[in-house]
């Protein structure tokens, strides 16, 4: 793994980037080469297709790399083994970063909406010479609203967190933003883990058994790293809900997508996916059975060999699976011949 960094575009610091390449695939294709120096630790500001060794040869163009956003409340460090598994499956480097507000990477500023992730995930992509990109629930809300704006070769999202029409405006509790202000943090967690649902039977327990679990969780790493991140959820909720959308919005979507919801994840993921595929020609749907939320940060290759056949067209959507698409049976009751066109 290469650690090293990339500065926004807007000049609020430098977002920290993990790398991943497989074996023999120099840090030429995707990611500028290390400094003799601090090997682990580069600031990019851009790259070329014409790159350099360490040594000053010249090296043929690699592969291009694919960035993985991750979801709200953690850190990219949980999606590591996912991203390497990735890259190993796909043959090419596979890039994490920490969003703003993690450590490593700047404070959300005051400004902060989803455009701010867009151009943060523009910055990466551009760094790295990645075209693709993995996005898990925040971060697949992130990348399909990018995706609208900046050129992306192909898409994959997990339990994508999009609000379609004011679908997602119930999820959000007033009462988590005063109890994150008020500094009740126990509070204000169990308020998040049930307007989510994404904790599965958990998220459906009283209040005052939610607020116990979080003081127990508390006491382990990533239960502390959770509190400390409360406050970046409030505005990422906000930020969501600030960019609602409609159908129609998402028509002119060119980059071939596939939207993934696990089995035992919350059914509005669900519900979110199925509308777009049905609307937008370039999106493709599946649930994937037996998976949870959290899907993407499980042991497990199942779901990245899914991922990886998508993004190397090898795989000619969920329809390969068994799981045929609602945009590819639209296309066949309309008796359209060929694909979802993803290729």
């Amino acid at each position: 793994m290469e650690t090293w960094t990339v500065e926004t575009d807007d000049g609020g610091g430098q977002l920290e980037v993990h790398s991943f390449r497989p074996a023999g695939l120099t840090a030429a294709g995707g990611g500028p080469p290390a400094r003799a120096d601090r090997p682990d630790r580069i600031t990019a500001h851009s790259t070329t297709t014409d790159r350099t060794t360490a040594a000053g040869d010249p090296t043929a163009p690699a592969p291009p790399g694919v960035v993985v956003i991750h979801g709200t409340l953690v850190t990219d460090a949980l999606y590591r083994p996912f991203a390497r598994k990735l890259s190993l499956l796909l043959s090419r480097p596979v890039h994490c970063y920490n969003r703003r507000g993690r450590a490593g990477s700047p404070p959300q500023p005051d400004s902060y909406s989803v455009a701010t992730e867009i151009s943060d995930l523009s910055a990466v992509m551009r760094a790295t010479g990645s075209q693709d990109v993995v996005a898990h629930s925040y971060g697949g809300f992130v990348a399909l609203q990018a995706a609208r704006s900046i050129p992306l070769r192909r898409l994959v999202t997990y339990d994508a967190a999009v609000s379609l029409s004011g679908n997602l405006n119930h999820r959000w509790r007033p009462e988590l933003e005063e109890a994150v202000t008020a500094g009740q943090l126990n509070h204000a967690w169990a308020h998040l883990v049930q307007g989510l649902a994404t904790a599965g039977p958990v998220s459906y327990l009283p209040l005052g058994a939610l607020r116990m679990l979080s003081i127990l969780s508390a006491r382990t790493n990533l239960g502390a790293e959770m509190r400390e991140l409360l406050p970046t959820a409030v505005k990422e909720m906000r930020a969501v809900l600030d960019a609602d959308a409609h159908l129609e919005d998402f028509v002119e979507l060119s980059t071939p997508t596939l939207m993934l919801s696990g089995g035992w994840s919350p059914g509005y993921f669900a519900d979110t996916g199925r509308q777009l595929a049905a609307a937008v020609p370039a999106i493709e749907f599946a649930v994937v059975p037996g998976q949870l939320h959290e899907g993407p940060i499980r042991p497990g290759k199942r779901l990245a060999i899914r991922m990886a056949r998508f993004l190397n067209g090898t795989d000619g959507g969920p329809q390969s699976m068994g799981l045929e698409s609602l945009s590819r049976r639209r296309r066949k009751r309309a008796g359209l011949s060929g694909g979802a066109g993803l290729g």
